[in-house]
């Protein structure tokens, strides 16, 4: 990706994984092969939320200037309605698909019926953005986190705001029911803390710690209810068990509100990762979505990286050591990483990418090669200036003619370099006819590489050299030949090379900023005539 990743998200089945990025755009990933399948331009601005109906028939996505878009499951767009005129944070299906819920940059929460696109209620009570929101996944229950640092649930019926929870002292960037019994209530905020509220207590029971920084996001499993991953600003990535304290060493374990004598009164349990990933991502995780079944984990960040995650196989320890737990340098100088092996994925996709621009052509600016209001010399080019960027001289220069060397044509000799014998044709009455009055003689020297063209030899005539003999390609049509004298030479065959208008087709006005990369099918072929390999691939 070339674009920071906002949201992941598996389609239904667990085929595929979509991500949205910054760009607008749909990417489709392969959930088996984990390579790239196809990339669409979904949104005129950042992808910011995505969800996926409960009977997977439908898929709705807000983007940055508050439009919400319907999609069918072949990406086929059949609405979109302006739902908000700040950015969407984050959307919800009702349990029954006939609602949806938005939440945005406005402080406020929407309802909508899906069916019309009709907004149907405001939810208004947050003192500042709204960041996330999201539906029960059975009941009629909203729950929704805010840049005021408040966690509030909902009636989604009337819009009424039911009760506030105070848990934290930033902002609420996540808040998620868990999936399977619909009980526990996740949040996580810029606090650096991720919290797990119990609905019938309306309380927090199990405060999340380990972080260093702000928690940007976290995902519940999809079977396993006591566990849940959260993504850092900076790149880390934790797991939960929500049954395991994992304390540090030195530390006493402590109650759980469900296990003290008055649950009500009880702190809330401090909870350790059970694992972490410190070094996921080089920045921060902005979304976690783990496959329907359970064991794939995949996770889009600033970064622009889509990564997907799995356990170890058992008894595989060596993972401990990977560049993805102690970081690049620490696992370099064990060995269990190579610089070169990422920078030579990365040079290959640069790669890639440079061979797509180089199969491009550019238009390159006409290059005057010739006196104004006169026809060009032929075999006399004018040195041609580089371009800044030094991706191209302005053109191919003229080749010479044959037998005549790299100087261009030769000017007709006079009485001395004929051996002191007459010229085999006269020249006209007069001489040769003297320059326009409106030649700048400045601008000649540049275009002849800041000197003019020698002047004729003794017994020539005086000023400018003569013109190319009559019938040259760019001259005036020959006349009858003169008594004695040959003629013009003859026309060149088509496609001889530097004459205008006999270029190749693809060349006719037209530079190429990259020549293209060689065929390697035609070079395997070559090397198999050669007899340095028995069989093709």
């Amino acid at each position: 990706m070339r674009h920071p990743v906002n949201v992941v998200k598996w389609t239904p089945e667990g085929r595929r994984l979509l991500t949205g990025s910054t760009s607008g755009e749909f990417t489709l990933w392969n959930g088996t092969a984990f390579n790239f399948e196809t990339i669409m331009q979904a949104h005129d601005s950042a992808v910011r939320a995505v969800a996926y109906s409960h009977s997977n028939d439908w898929l709705i996505s807000a983007e940055q200037a508050g439009i919400v878009k319907y999609w069918q499951p072949n990406f086929n767009n059949v609405k979109s309605i302006q739902a908000h005129n700040d950015p969407v944070r984050d959307l919800a299906f009702a349990p029954t698909d006939t609602k949806f819920v938005t939440a945005a940059d406005d402080a406020h929460l929407k309802i909508f019926d899906f069916a019309g696109g009709v907004e149907e209620l405001v939810l208004e009570g947050h003192q500042w953005d709204a960041k996330c929101v999201d539906w029960h996944p059975t009941k009629g229950l909203l729950v929704s986190g805010s840049k005021d640092h408040q966690i509030k649930l909902w009636d989604p019926r009337n819009g009424r705001c039911l009760t506030t929870l105070h848990g934290h002292k930033n902002t609420v960037s996540k808040t998620l029911f868990e999936p399977t019994n619909g009980v526990l209530l996740a949040s996580c905020a810029r606090d650096s803390t991720a919290r797990v509220f119990d609905i019938r207590m309306m309380r927090d029971v199990f405060l999340l710690r380990g972080h260093e920084k702000d928690i940007s996001t976290l995902a519940w499993h999809p079977i396993h209810s006591n566990f849940l991953t959260t993504g850092g600003a900076d790149g880390a990535m934790h797991h939960y068990l929500l049954d395991e304290q994992n304390l540090p060493a030195g530390s006493a374990p402590t109650l759980s509100p469900y296990d003290a004598p008055e649950n009500s009164d009880a702190p809330a349990q401090t909870i350790n990762p059970a694992h972490r990933v410190t070094y996921a991502h080089d920045f921060a995780i902005w979304s976690l979505d783990w496959h329907p079944l359970g064991h794939i984990l995949a996770s889009g960040s600033n970064d622009r990286a889509t990564r997907f995650w799995s356990r170890p196989r058992p008894g595989d320890n060596t993972y401990k050591d990977d560049r993805w737990h102690i970081g690049q340098t620490a696992a370099e100088a064990q060995g269990t990483w190579k610089r070169t092996t990422d920078r030579t994925a990365r040079d290959e996709e640069e790669e890639l990418e440079d061979e797509a621009d180089g199969l491009v052509d550019q238009q390159m600016p006409t290059r005057q090669n010739m006196l104004p209001g006169l026809a060009g010399l032929p075999g006399i080019s004018a040195p041609r200036a580089a371009f800044p960027d030094g991706t191209s001289t302005g053109g191919a220069q003229p080749l010479p003619m044959p037998g005549m060397g790299g100087n261009g044509l030769p000017f007709p000799a006079g009485p001395s370099m004929l051996g002191g014998q007459s010229l085999p044709f006269a020249l006209p009455q007069g001489g040769v006819p003297p320059l326009p009055a409106n030649m700048d003689m400045e601008k000649l020297k540049q275009m002849f590489g800041g000197q003019l063209p020698p002047m004729p030899p003794p017994g020539g005539q005086q000023g400018f050299p003569p013109p190319p003999p009559l019938g040259f390609p760019g001259g005036p049509p020959p006349p009858m030949p003169f008594p004695g004298f040959a003629g013009a030479p003859p026309m060149p065959p088509p496609g001889f090379p530097g004459f205008p208008g006999n270029a190749p087709p693809d060349l006719q006005g037209q530079n190429r900023r990259r020549a293209p990369l060689p065929s390697q099918s035609e070079s395997l072929q070559e090397e198999i005539r050669r007899g340095k390999y028995s069989r093709t691939r």
